[in-house]
């Protein structure tokens, strides 16, 4: 059966996985906004600014679309045209006292990821951030995963941005149709179509169980033997990788992000020396700061479980919906050694990456996403398996620009969903961001977890020899010597 698809190509019904990601995001603890937060070189003309996002939204149907939840379910909840759009809902302007500063930035970044989206409308915002130091000015981008993963987005909303600073102008698209349409009409279309999808429904499963009697008659040894090895690969899949840390196992509603810049080129020779990939440098240089924090606080950790998001998304895949998937690693952080750290992570992820059942979740997604809610919610809780989730997007490799302004840096903050910290690097424009957002119930000492991440990548990046490169703070400052964050926590 082909799936209907908008004008845009992109499928108008919500997946399981992502009609779970949009009932998570009324509970601030499954809340899973995502935001881009970008450092503009000069502060852009507010109406070009805003007319960017009105001709993207003509185009990239998914910034005009909400989501329409059938009553009853008996249908798929869809993906329509809001009738009632109101850009000046979704694109907003802010000033901070100037000079401003990343830090406000990121605050700011806070109560939003914090606050939840109005499912009743398209779900996201952009928010221009005017008042920093020097003419500079930031855009945040607060999109629900509900609409797509970190690799779709940067496809989708590749619309947003220019290749120059001042491109020739073009007309504007056409308006798109809205559409009018009720959670009862839904509800009332499912059942209008509900005999012939029984009837498809009955029809495949028939078809799907005579092809697999037919191939236990013709081999029953392998029959139950793939059927035993798929159950043992999900049972790794979805099985905690390590023991938890107790330095990580508190959890509030509070939450803080800190960001570090490096020179893509200087991760790069820094992964080439040790051996590895830049997802292996950037993940060892995690487990370095995290085994620096744990140090501090007498708490030593040999492992910790580590989830790592890996993309699933098909070149023929359209670039809305999830299609990724979590490899749980038991990450090295008591590894002194930063190029055997590297070769551990490298090691598991490539052997977690050839599980049959790594997809087991999109596969158990479709009855997960009928659970009444409080069950749901319960059953999300205690099958969080890690501490800690590193995620890695590769954005745009060469200079952008939005209303006239060049996009200079670009940070990642990640929802929190049960974990202690969510870490996303993103290589753009010849640079990487790290950004770490975390529990600060989780992590207690601020300055100190800071300290910890410039160590930790200081590390890595000195794989490339004397003179070593530095990471540079982004969103804090390092005042105490380099050694000093074992003894900071006794201090």
């Amino acid at each position: 059966m082909v799936e209907p698809v908008d004008g845009a190509g992109l499928p108008t019904a919500l997946g399981a996985v992502d009609y779970l990601l949009h009932r998570g995001e009324a509970n601030p603890r499954t809340r899973s906004g995502i935001m881009a937060l970008e450092i503009l070189d000069t502060t852009p003309d507010w109406d070009r600014f805003r007319t960017r996002f009105e001709n993207a939204s003509r185009r990239v149907l998914r910034l005009r679309q909400k989501v329409v939840v059938p009553t009853l379910p008996t249908a798929a909840p869809r993906w329509v045209v809001d009738p009632d759009f109101n850009l000046d809902f979704h694109v907003r302007r802010m000033r901070v006292a100037e000079p401003g500063t990343l830090r406000q930035v990121f605050d700011l970044a806070e109560v939003m990821l914090q606050s939840p989206l109005d499912i009743a409308r398209p779900l996201w915002t952009a928010t221009l951030i005017e008042g920093l130091a020097d003419g500079k000015a930031a855009t945040l981008l607060h999109l629900s995963h509900a609409v797509t993963d970190g690799v779709g987005s940067v496809e989708m909303f590749a619309q947003i941005y220019d290749l120059e600073r001042d491109p020739p102008a073009e007309p504007p698209p056409a308006q798109p149709i809205p559409q009018d349409l009720s959670p009862n009409d839904l509800m009332r279309e499912g059942l209008n179509h509900l005999p012939s999808a029984v009837v498809g429904g009955v029809r495949g499963a028939l078809f799907g169980a005579a092809s697999l009697v037919g191939r236990a008659v013709i081999n029953p040894g392998a029959a139950v033997a793939g059927a035993v090895g798929y159950a043992r690969s999900g049972m790794r899949v979805m099985s905690r990788a390590a023991e938890p840390s107790p330095l990580l196992r508190r959890r509030s509603l509070a939450t803080r992000s800190e960001a570090l810049d490096i020179p893509l080129s200087d991760l790069h020779r820094a992964a080439k020396a040790g051996g590895g990939s830049i997802n292996d440098a950037y993940l060892a240089g995690l487990c370095g700061a995290l085994r620096r924090y744990h140090e501090a606080f007498g708490v030593p950790v040999a492992t910790l479980p580590m989830a790592v998001p890996v993309n699933l998304r098909a070149e023929a895949d359209p670039a809305g919906g999830n299609r990724f998937t979590g490899v749980n690693l038991a990450a090295p952080v008591g590894t002194a050694d930063p190029v055997d750290r590297m070769r551990k992570i490298r090691a598991q992820m490539t052997q977690r990456r050839d599980e049959p059942a790594m997809d087991i979740i999109g596969s158990i997604a479709p009855v997960l996403s009928i659970l009444p809610t409080p069950l749901l919610e319960t059953m999300t809780g205690s099958v969080i398996a890690s501490d800690v989730q590193a995620s890695n997007v590769p954005v745009y490799p060469g200079d952008t620009y939005i209303a006239g302004a060049k996009v200079l840096r670009q940070y990642g903050i990640g929802p929190l969903p049960g974990v202690a910290m969510m870490v996303v690097l993103i290589s753009r424009g010849g640079f990487c961001t790290i950004t770490t957002r975390y529990d600060r119930a989780a992590i207690r000492d601020e300055a100190l977890f800071a300290q910890c991440l410039v160590e930790g990548f200081d590390e890595i990046l000195a794989l490339v020899g004397d003179p070593a490169p530095h990471v540079a703070p982004a969103s804090f400052s390092i005042e105490a010597p380099a050694s000093s964050a074992r003894s900071a926590a006794s201090s």
